[in-house]
């Protein structure tokens, strides 16, 4: 690196922030920082087979990240947008020239539900899926486990923890509400299959949980030895607490170039940005090329020219229902549920393809920079997407 070569620094190492740091590695005049609190890229989308022991979830940065980005183990403490320099946890202050905002999203059991925080497991970070593993390891099969929140994730883990001979209650207001009724009910009927048991409506809300029990809204007491939390999401507070436009949630607020609304020299990608405040369905699905997108906008301004107003389609949401089974629930581009989908094996299969596929376009990407394509997603500007960070 040369005292004339611009800085940017990209902030998190998952999905988005990888291929937006590979994609500006189609410059080579460029040096580029990727700030992550751990060593390794986490496959998000299969922490839950991670919490039963049937993958690590885990892909060193030698394999999808470009040889020539340079990888700090570090976490960011604050943003200061006037100087362009990051305050690190460690103490350090880190320069930048651009700065690529990709810090994710995260999960944790709410303060506001008595012994949730002390009690209940969340699934939806690497350290939470590792705590959830060495808790089930003490577990006896028999005993009876509470999966609270059934979006994707939620339906993920009661399948797998199911499939693993575990007793399982799944407790919902509603059982995957961003899919369609045929999409809902090929999920439903492989839960039952597994022997899921199924709470659903207003009265299965959890209002307390205990070391061995939650509380449902009705007053139900269910005998939980293991209550696993997947009920919403959230994201981390950095751009709020520096100063930046935020969502009610969060999300750092871009235009449609991903850029921030308070300075052209920083830009977000994946889940914890909101475009035009229309954020996208929490997923790698979108955070892919959204990190893509966001590369491009730094890439243009670079070189002195316009960055293009780019949206990102959505085509499917892919459920694995356990190894042997899965649901594939066909959108439309902005998101809407279609009533179609591929259920059964088939579906696994291509769930399963979809896991390995995203780890190759990550590779993919690092080897040449520039070589993965998005197709361009319908205008965002007429209706706004619904926001459904709670139904990954």
């Amino acid at each position: 690196m040369t005292e004339t070569q611009p800085r940017i620094v990209v902030i998190g190492g998952g999905y988005a922030g990888v291929m937006a740091a590979n994609r500006l590695m189609s410059r080579d005049d460029l040096a580029v920082t990727l700030v992550n609190p751990r060593p390794r890229f986490v496959e998000r989308i299969r922490l839950h087979q991670m919490a039963v022991g049937n993958h690590d979830a885990v892909v060193p940065y030698e394999r999808v990240l470009n040889a020539g980005v340079r990888v700090l183990v570090d976490s960011v403490a604050r943003i200061d947008a006037a100087t362009r320099s990051l305050a690190l946890s460690s103490g350090a202050v880190l320069a930048y020239d651009y700065l690529v905002y990709a810090a994710g999203s995260t999960g944790a059991a709410p303060a506001s539900v008595p012994g949730a925080a002390e009690f209940a497991y969340p699934i939806s970070e690497w350290e939470q899926a590792d705590a959830l593993r060495n808790r089930l390891a003490d577990v006896a099969l028999p005993a009876p486990i509470v999966v609270v929140g059934a979006g994707l994730t939620g339906i993920e883990a009661a399948a797998e923890l199911a499939e693993a001979s575990r007793p399982v209650t799944l407790v919902s207001t509603q059982i995957g509400p961003s899919l369609s009724r045929p999409g809902r009910r090929s999920v439903t009927t492989r839960l039952r299959r597994l022997g899921v048991a199924m709470l659903d409506g207003t009265a299965a809300s959890v209002v307390a949980v205990g070391p061995d029990h939650v509380v449902l809204a009705n007053g139900r007491r269910l005998a939980s030895a293991v209550t696993v939390w997947s009920a919403g999401f959230g994201v981390p507070a950095l751009a709020a607490t520096s100063g930046l436009t935020t969502d009610g949630m969060g999300r750092l607020i871009t235009d449609e170039t991903y850029t921030s609304v308070d300075d052209d020299h920083i830009v977000g990608a994946g889940d914890a940005a909101a475009p035009s405040r229309q954020p996208y369905r929490m997923s790698c699905q979108a955070s892919l090329p959204m990190g893509v997108l966001a590369a491009d906008t730094v890439l243009a301004r670079l070189a002195g020219e316009e960055p293009a107003h780019r949206s990102v389609p959505m085509t499917a949401q892919c459920i694995s229902l356990g190894r042997r089974a899965g649901t594939v629930a066909l959108q439309r581009k902005d998101d809407t549920p279609l009533p179609l989908y591929i259920g059964g094996r088939a579906g696994a299969v291509i769930k399963e393809q979809v896991c390995r596929w995203t780890v190759k376009w990550m590779a993919g990407e690092a080897g040449e920079p520039g070589s993965y394509r998005s197709l361009s997603g319908p205008s965002r500007e007429a209706e706004p997407l619904a926001e459904t960070a709670g139904t990954r």
